[in-house]
């Protein structure tokens, strides 16, 4: 519950590359942390794969991190599966390379080796670790919450077959909906490019936010400028 504390109210920082992006250099995540801790001063980060989680958790023990595991290639119907930390074998490398928080997909469809979600939280938790589950529907979070997860993020909402005509911009009913029924600590994460949609996570009752593409994706930060002028 320590890692609660220390991440409640706070904006933590997704640094992740794709093995085909230039920032995939393992120098260049580093690179990232040390601005958003030494001079930014974040007290948690999320980080995908066993090499980046070891290097932070290295170098700042003292930061939370949640880790995640991610294929080297995002499928095109994405949407339609289960990809983020999916099995038991997954949450075990990011425990080994030391993550504080495992975070995985929560969603109820169905997983690889037709592994159970209870399976994951189970064994997350009998390794004294905090299980959070990434989740896209009330309905999903409240399944998660049954099982013993520790936290839910928003993290899929739009990104799943169920949601993918929900409005492009972070899911604060979502939040709202959880926090009025069900007593766990939630995460927003999604769509966060703006300073008000921080202010309005928490005043939607998040006791957390996640930031990661606004800060550490650079082409899509560029992207976002340069439709600028197509407008």
């Amino acid at each position: 519950m320590d890692f609660l504390k220390k991440i409640k109210n706070e904006i933590i920082i997704s640094i992740q590359a794709m093995p085909d992006e230039p920032l995939y250099d393992e120098n260049c995540i580093i690179a990232f942390a040390r601005s958003v801790v030494d001079l930014g001063g974040a007290r948690a980060l999320r980080l995908a794969g066993e090499r980046d989680i070891k290097n932070i958790k290295k170098i700042y023990p003292n930061v939370v991190v949640i880790g995640i595991t991610k294929p080297k290639v995002i499928p095109k119907n994405y949407k339609e599966l289960v990809y983020i930390t999916p099995t038991v074998d997954d949450c075990k490398k990011v425990i080994d390379a030391g993550a504080d928080i495992v975070a995985f997909d929560g969603t109820m469809r169905s997983r690889p080796n037709n592994e159970q979600l209870c399976n994951l939280i189970n064994f997350v938790k009998e390794n004294n670790k905090l299980a959070m589950a990434d989740i896209a529907t009330f309905d999903e979070a409240k399944n998660a919450y049954k099982m013993g997860c520790d936290i839910v993020s928003t993290t899929l909402s739009g990104y799943t077959k169920e949601t993918e005509n929900n409005p492009d911009e972070p899911d604060f009913n979502l939040v709202k909906k959880i926090k009025a029924n069900l007593d766990i600590f939630t995460i927003l994460e999604g769509k966060i490019w703006e300073k008000d949609d921080v202010k309005k996570a928490f005043e939607s009752g998040a006791d957390s936010v996640v930031v990661g593409s606004a800060i550490t994706r650079p082409q899509l930060i560029y992207k976002r400028f340069k439709g600028a002028i197509n407008e």
